[in-house]
């Protein structure tokens, strides 16, 4: 017995397998992964301070595109940059509290995102439901109160989660087949049984999807109602327009989610597909809102024009 409780308490290290299978191709990985971390960051923060600087995006759907967009790099953030460590290093260590810390905030920014995709569908369907009355259901002050909520239900569900996780006790392999600090990997790794950390998941976590999914398809479901019900084609183009962006990234969101999520007895076969949610999603979303959003480019212009004119006035001035 007291051979076995100083097993269960050896494991307070643990091991990033990450992509061992392609050692003659970590040059190239590193490579890639940090032009994407770069142009990750560069792009959400970017977003964040053009929509802070420009008042004429201080509307309730670039508010909550800001918050989606800091989100998207604290998801970035937790992940990439041990990621990229652990091409070079030699024993790929991450210690319990480390590990504990990456999977808070992962899921924290996840978390964060449902929530932030749902409240934008609701305001595009205000948007376009209910135009005459969108100033009223769909103020400033409440799309702040409701990103302040989102953000509190993130950070309680992710608190949740870490405080399960940080009643097992690990005594198997301490290694763990992915590139980060996942919550299905850490189950199969505890020698405490994980019942009660895979029924709070189904407590909470499951509701979460649940609300969350059910706004953007009645959102989405009443806003194509309206759009067919228009006799205007510039109006139904418009329309179209206003929130073809935010369909496209949920969709792509959605997707991934449901394809990386298995049930808790399968092994852990989704490496590219947590790439993709994990990475490469935080990299499409400010293109994806940006490149074709005339607001944002005008924003974007209107900030490089300013640049420009100051420029020539320092020189000027310094002439």
């Amino acid at each position: 017995m007291r051979m076995e409780k100083i097993n269960h308490s050896l494991t307070t290290v643990f091991i990033l397998v990450g992509f061992s299978d392609h050692p003659d191709l970590k040059n190239l990985l590193f490579l890639v992964f940090f032009a994407i971390y770069l142009v990750t960051m560069m792009g959400n923060l970017g977003l964040v301070a053009l929509i802070y600087m420009e008042r004429r995006l201080h509307t309730p759907m670039y508010i909550f595109l800001g918050n989606l967009a800091l989100m998207d790099s604290c998801c970035s953030c937790a992940i990439t940059p041990k990621m990229l460590e652990n091409f070079f290093s030699l024993d790929r260590r991450i210690s319990l509290y480390e590990c504990m810390a990456q999977f808070y905030f992962l899921c924290f920014a996840e978390t964060a995102d449902c929530f932030l995709l749902a409240a934008m569908a609701y305001d595009r369907y205000v948007a376009i439901c209910n135009p005459l009355q969108y100033h009223t259901m769909m103020s400033k002050k409440l799309s702040i109160q409701m990103s302040i909520a989102t953000f509190i239900a993130s950070n309680l569900h992710s608190m949740i989660h870490v405080g399960c996780l940080l009643r097992l006790t690990f005594c198997k392999s301490n290694h763990i087949d992915h590139f980060f600090c996942d919550i299905l990997p850490l189950y199969r790794l505890s020698c405490t049984d994980p019942f009660i950390n895979e029924l709070m998941i189904y407590i909470f976590s499951m509701p979460i999807q649940v609300f969350t999914i059910g706004t953007v398809l009645v959102s989405y479901f009443c806003i194509l109602l309206t759009i067919f019900k228009m006799k205007s084609k510039d109006g139904r183009g418009k329309a179209f327009s206003t929130c073809a962006s935010h369909f496209f990234s949920v969709s792509i969101f959605y997707i991934c989610l449901l394809m990386y999520i298995r049930p808790f007895e399968e092994g852990n076969k989704d490496i590219p597909v947590a790439v993709f949610y994990t990475i490469i999603i935080p990299l499409l979303n400010p293109f994806i809102y940006s490149l074709r959003n005339k607001e944002v480019i005008n924003a974007v212009k209107k900030v490089i024009n300013s640049y420009n004119t100051f420029k020539k006035s320092s020189t000027s001035t310094a002439h």
